[in-house]
C-alpha cells in the first residue's frame, strides 16, 4: 500500500499530467498543420477552358490559383480554332485544391501532313479507296488522252502537280488525272459527283 502511495505521489502525477497535456497539444498542432498544408476542405471549381487560347487559359487558371501542363497535341479538330484547348483533365466543374495542375490538350494549327504513296498507274477505284483510307477527300477528275481508261496518270492539290512522297495535309481534296481510254485530244474536267465509275 505504501508503494502504491509512493508511486502516486504528487510530483509523479504532475509529471504525468504534463506529458498528457503535451501529447494533446502536439495532436492539435499536427491536426491544424496537416489541414493547412494539404488545403483540407478547400474546393476550387475547375473553369471551362474549352476553345481558349493559351494566354486566356493561363489567365483563367491564375485567377483561381491553379496551374497547367500542356500534353501532346491531338489530331486536328476543325470544330475548334487552331492552338486552343480541346481537352482538359480534371474536367470543367470538378472541384480541386489550390495549385492543382490541370492537364490540357491543344488543337494543332492544322491537319498533320501525310506522305503520298505511289498511286500512278493504278485504277481510279483503287486510288480513291487508298486516298480515303489515308484521310484524304476526292476532288475533281480530269481526263487526258490515254489508252488506259480510268487509270491514274496524275494527281494534283490546289493546282500543284503531286509526286510520290509529297507531304499533303490530311483531309485535303486530291484531284485525279485519268486516262480517257482512247487516243483523242480532248481534255475535259468533271467533278466527283458528275462522273462515277
Amino acid at each position: 500500500m505504501n508503494k502504491l502511495k509512493s508511486l502516486l505521489s504528487k510530483p509523479l502525477l504532475i509529471t504525468l499530467a504534463k506529458m498528457v497535456a503535451i501529447i494533446i497539444l502536439l495532436v492539435i498542432i499536427l491536426k491544424f498543420w496537416l489541414g493547412f498544408s494539404t488545403n483540407h476542405g478547400q474546393k476550387i471549381a475547375v473553369p471551362d477552358l474549352s476553345k481558349m487560347s493559351i494566354l486566356k487559359m493561363k489567365s483563367a487558371l491564375e485567377k483561381v490559383n491553379l496551374t497547367y501542363k500542356i500534353q501532346d497535341t491531338a489530331s486536328f479538330n476543325p470544330k475548334y480554332p487552331p492552338l486552343t484547348v480541346i481537352e482538359q483533365n480534371p474536367e470543367f466543374g470538378e472541384f480541386v485544391k489550390e495549385n492543382r495542375k490541370i492537364y490540357v490538350t491543344l488543337n494543332p494549327s492544322g491537319y498533320r501532313e501525310i506522305k503520298l504513296p505511289s498511286l500512278f498507274g493504278k485504277t481510279k477505284r483503287q486510288v480513291e479507296m487508298q486516298l480515303r483510307s489515308l484521310g484524304f477527300k476526292i476532288g475533281t477528275f480530269s481526263y487526258v488522252p490515254d489508252k488506259g481508261r480510268n487509270v491514274v496518270r496524275g494527281l494534283s492539290f490546289k493546282g500543284k502537280r503531286l509526286s510520290t512522297g509529297d507531304m499533303v495535309p490530311k483531309n485535303s481534296k486530291i484531284n485525279l488525272v485519268l486516262g480517257d481510254g482512247r487516243s483523242g485530244f480532248v481534255t475535259k474536267e468533271v467533278t466527283n459527283e458528275d462522273k462515277k465509275d
